[in-house]
């Protein structure tokens, strides 16, 4: 298994965002946004560089296609956010509540996501590459038809996950605190598990191939 390459960031003196609408295609370098409410605003394709996001709602939010780069997310929350398309690399999100998250067709590239809950992120075709999931928890996360290379899910929780479709590549979930899938057991290929956790899986395992065991 290839290690996952963490992100570095080192945020510069920020200045603080003076309060107005996001703007699509917009272009924000060095800002700290605090306990901004951007429920229902747009900002699709807007770009983020060296920024921090700090307990900001997210509540239908559009950025898709957004460009997040060399960032820190912590506490922010939201139902609905629209992150499809999006571009997040080399970014730290730290203690997020997130619902119904849209993310396909996004690119996650040496990102951490420690802490915190995601409910119902749609994942679909995502390209995932040197992510660290840490000590959070995932409700029915869709990663149908992702790509997932060098990606750990260390101490998370993994509730009805979709792996339809997916293929992975030195992806490790030995760390996980529990692992439950629901469906793409077969996608596994590229995957590392534990004994134990085998054992877990063995009834989704046997359903697969056609096994009846009783």
């Amino acid at each position: 298994m290839r290690a996952v390459r963490r992100p570095a960031v080192r945020l510069p003196e920020l200045v603080a965002y003076d309060g107005g609408e996001l703007e699509e295609d917009g272009d924000y370098d060095g800002l700290e946004f605090a306990d901004a409410d951007w429920a229902g605003q747009s900002a699709r394709g807007a770009r983020f560089m060296d920024c921090a996001l700090r307990r900001c709602v997210l509540d239908e939010t559009g950025l898709g296609r957004a460009r997040i780069i060399d960032s820190e997310l912590s506490g922010v929350r939201g139902v609905g956010t629209d992150l499809s398309g999006a571009t997040l690399r080399d970014v730290e999100v730290t203690d997020a509540r997130l619902g119904g998250t849209q993310l396909h067709g996004a690119v996650l590239e040496r990102v951490v996501i420690r802490g915190g809950k995601i409910d119902f992120p749609n994942l679909r075709r995502a390209k995932i590459r040197d992510v660290a999931f840490e000590g959070c928890v995932l409700i029915e996360a869709d990663f149908a038809g992702a790509e997932l290379e060098r990606v750990t899910f260390d101490d998370c929780t993994l509730a009805r996950i979709d792996f339809s479709e997916a293929r992975m590549k030195d992806v490790d979930l030995r760390g996980a605190a529990a692992v439950d899938i629901a469906r793409g057991i077969d996608r596994l290929s590229g995957a590392v598990i534990s004994a134990a956790q085998l054992l877990d899986l063995a009834p989704a395992f046997a359903a697969q191939i056609g096994v009846l065991v009783e």
